[in-house]
Order: C-alpha cells, then sequence, then structure tokens
C-alpha cells in the first residue's frame, strides 16, 4: 500500500524546525506539546528514520531531517498557492530583496514555484548590501524587502523572530578558551548580540575569521576555523552542536517585511508577500 505524507505532519515539523523548540512549535500552532510531539513521532514512523535531535536546549533536524525539510517545505508552499491561486491568473513584476541567509535557504525555491504557477508573472529575488537595497527599493526594482528589522527601508508590515544556532566547525572544540569566532564582518545587530551573548557568558572569544557572506561563513566552518552563528535552515548537520552546555544560548533575529507604499491592491504583491509569510 502506498504512503502518503500527511500536510499537517509536514507542516509540524517544519514549524519545530524553523522554532527550534517543540514548545515554541507547539505555540505556534494551537497545539499541547504532546500532541505535536505525538504527531512528530508519527512523521518519523511514516519516513522511517528520526526527524529531530532532541536536546533541553530545543531541537535541531537529523540527516533524514534536512533530506526531508526542503520537500516539506515546498509541499505546504504549494499546496497553500494552489489553494488560493487556483483560477486567477496573475501578471506583472515583483522585486523583492531578501537577506543573504533567507536568500540561499528554501524561500527562493518557494518564490519559483510560485512563478511556475503564474507563467506570464515575472520575479526577481536580490540579495544586497543595505544601501543598494534602498535605492533599489526607492527606485521601484524591488517591491518587497524581508530584512532584519533595523536593516529595512522602510517600517514593517510584520515582523517575526527566528531563533539563531551555533554551528562549530570541524576539530572545534565548543570549549575553547578563547573561543575562535567566525563573524559576518557587516556591522549589524546580529554581530553585536552574538559578541554581547558571549561577554555575558563570561566566555573569552577571538575573531577566527570574517566574511561578508554567508558563502565566506560556511567555509570558514568547513574549514575547521572556528564556530559561528546562523540560522537553523543554513545549518550543515556536521555542524551541529551537540553540547548545549558548551556554548550560551543565543538570542533570536527579528525579521520584518517592508512594502513599497505604491504597491497596494497589487495582486502580484499580495501573492509574494503571502508566500513569503507562510515560508517565514
Amino acid at each position: 500500500m502506498a504512503r502518503d505524507l500527511e500536510t499537517a505532519l509536514l507542516r509540524s515539523f517544519v514549524t519545530a524546525v524553523r522554532a527550534g523548540s517543540i514548545s515554541r512549535a507547539a505555540v505556534a500552532l494551537g497545539h499541547t506539546q504532546p500532541a505535536l510531539s505525538q504527531q512528530l513521532r508519527k512523521l518519523e514512523r511514516a519516513v522511517g528514520s528520526p526527524l529531530l535531535h532532541r536536546a533541553p536546549s530545543g531541537v535541531s533536524p537529523t540527516r533524514a531531517g534536512e533530506e526531508l525539510l526542503p520537500y516539506a517545505e515546498r509541499i505546504l508552499a504549494l499546496s497553500a498557492q494552489a489553494l488560493a491561486e487556483t483560477g486567477r491568473a496573475l501578471t506583472g513584476r515583483c522585486g523583492v530583496g531578501l537577506l543573504e541567509d533567507l536568500a540561499v535557504s528554501r524561500l527562493p525555491q518557494a518564490l519559483a514555484d510560485l512563478a511556475r504557477l503564474h507563467p506570464d508573472a515575472t520575479l526577481e529575488v536580490l540579495s544586497l548590501s543595505n544601501g543598494a537595497m534602498r535605492e533599489a527599493y526607492d527606485t521601484g526594482r524591488v517591491q518587497l524587502v524581508l530584512d532584519e528589522v533595523p536593516d529595512l527601508p522602510w517600517p514593517p508590515r510584520w515582523t517575526v523572530r527566528l531563533p539563531l544556532v551555533w554551528a562549530v566547525g570541524q576539530g572545534v572544540a565548543a570549549d575553547a578558551d578563547p573561543l575562535p569566532v567566525v563573524l559576518f564582518s557587516n556591522t549589524c545587530a546580529w554581530r553585536t548580540s552574538v559578541l554581547e551573548t558571549l561577554e555575558g557568558a563570561g566566555r573569552r572569544w577571538r575573531v577566527a575569521f570574517e566574511s561578508n557572506s554567508l558563502a565566506g561563513v560556511l567555509a570558514a566552518l568547513r574549514a575547521g576555523l572556528g564556530v559561528a552563528a546562523l540560522m537553523p535552515a543554513n545549518l550543515e548537520p556536521a555542524m551541529a552542536c551537540h553540547d548545549a552546555a558548551a556554548l550560551p544560548a543565543l538570542p533570536d533575529v527579528e525579521l520584518g517585511l517592508a512594502r513599497h507604499p505604491g504597491t497596494e491592491g497589487d495582486a502580484l504583491v499580495d501573492a509574494v508577500e503571502t508566500a513569503l509569510r507562510r515560508m517565514i
């Protein structure tokens, strides 16, 4: 008998990974924690593999979970889009500015799926510096910007808080003194909060590597140069920190979406904003 993956179970799994915690995911979904745990176990039985590492500090995907996650997110996004957009062809153009850490995650695939449903619409996804993003927004090339709240070119229509997790480079000891840290070189609230977290925990640290791109940070981690703070979607399984006591808990990062005021009532921009909100 063929096995099917229930969308409700996939939604529970994706929400748990995004939240980094079963308790936070349960609150977001309006479930009790035992009910959500039961749904996650049911999905694991259907898949035939454990999908989450469970620890007192939260949850992170196993290798099987990492493999399932992009499929689960696409299934949920396509299901929502099909329900919302069936029978309504969208046209026009929409530019979307994304924080680089989101631009290399599953969001661009969700937007590509939306474009596939509406072949007469044009979508452009950009990841730019703050100054270039503001210029693209002001000139109308970009209609939507999803970024850290302080870096938005316009007050946010909505905000969301996402967890950060520690990524540990191969061979790096999480209890090293001083702790070698891999940082984004751009000055931002994210970088500041990570360093303040280490200072507040009394951890000595040193800058082992800096890069202005996520690709550079990931390359440094793969080379075993230190530890870094990442969004869960960008954490590679080999970089997961399994010793919760070795590193202090990281603060959440607050993201927001700014929408160009001249696009109210634009059906395509409405659909793209809805897709982004469902995927975050």
